[in-house]
């Protein structure tokens, strides 16, 4: 007869086994697309590659409408960050002081663009902007990203700012402090990491944004993987796969920069202030 704890290791090992095969099958198209990039051979052959060489990188280097992408992509991911994190910020501290239902009512507004297909987003941003034949196509795209990244950095600073407790406010006013100075001595402090979590969810999906770019970009303005997308359907060879690395190598130095900084586990993990 198995004994309780025979079981329990047992249950711990599939435990284990279960998290290294879902960490492996997540894992798995990146080391393919970074091994891929490596690929010394001129055409796509089997994998894994029979040698190594940093071919593919010269030619994302020299590939000028890679470059001109990758340049808008991350004006867009910087300008998209900003206005999302300082707009996101406002609008979650307005919604936490409003009573239960209408906050309710007021957040689920503001999340409501994420039930939406990006392809319906995107198909009407291009009939509204359209009417408005003066606006640049950067601004545009910018409209874009912003619509799709506000509900997060709305929904990460409500989660850092719901485990504030109210008497922390009440008594900075009592001992003297005005609104303003409650807020950037009180409230941000407390706050930031939930802020800063959201402006990592804003800078990611606006680099990785391609269903409303599509639609909303020219010949002359357009993303990083709408370049890819347009490449891997006229001239598909590995430069993708090194173009796909950098877009990834510029989110890990995101991260990593904001792990010295403040703390990713305290950014992600531990968001929210317990009082």
């Amino acid at each position: 007869m198995i004994s309780r704890r025979n079981m329990d290791l047992a249950m711990t090992f599939l435990l284990k086994v279960i998290m290294l095969v879902s960490a492996l099958f997540l894992m798995l198209p990146v080391i393919v697309t970074i091994l891929t990039s490596f690929d010394s051979r001129n055409y796509i052959g089997q994998f894994p590659p029979t040698s190594l060489s940093g071919q593919w990188y010269v030619r994302f280097w020299k590939n000028d409408y890679l470059w001109s992408g990758l340049v808008t992509s991350l004006q867009l991911a910087i300008a998209t960050t900003v206005l999302a994190t300082v707009m996101g910020a406002l609008a979650a501290l307005a919604i936490n002081r409003m009573p239960p239902r209408r906050r309710d009512l007021v957040s689920t507004a503001f999340m409501s663009p994420l039930l939406l297909p990006g392809v319906v987003l995107g198909f009407g941003l291009l009939m509204f902007l359209s009417t408005f034949v003066w606006l640049p196509p950067f601004p545009q795209l910018l409209a874009g990203h912003l619509i799709i990244s506000l509900p997060f950095t709305i929904r990460m600073t409500l989660t850092g700012l719901a485990g504030i407790s109210e008497t922390l406010r009440e008594a900075a006013l009592n001992l003297g402090a005005n609104e303003r100075q409650t807020f950037f001595t009180i409230t941000l402090p407390l706050a930031k990491n939930g802020i800063a979590a959201g402006a990592i969810f804003a800078f990611a999906l606006s680099m990785d944004e391609l269903t409303i770019s599509i639609f909303l970009s020219n010949f002359k303005t357009y993303t990083l993987p709408v370049a890819l997308l347009t490449m891997m359907r006229s001239q598909f060879d590995l430069t993708l796969a090194a173009a796909a690395v950098v877009l990834m190598g510029l989110i890990i130095i995101v991260l990593f920069a904001l792990d010295r900084v403040i703390g990713l586990e305290r950014v992600i993990g531990q968001g929210t202030y317990r009082a």
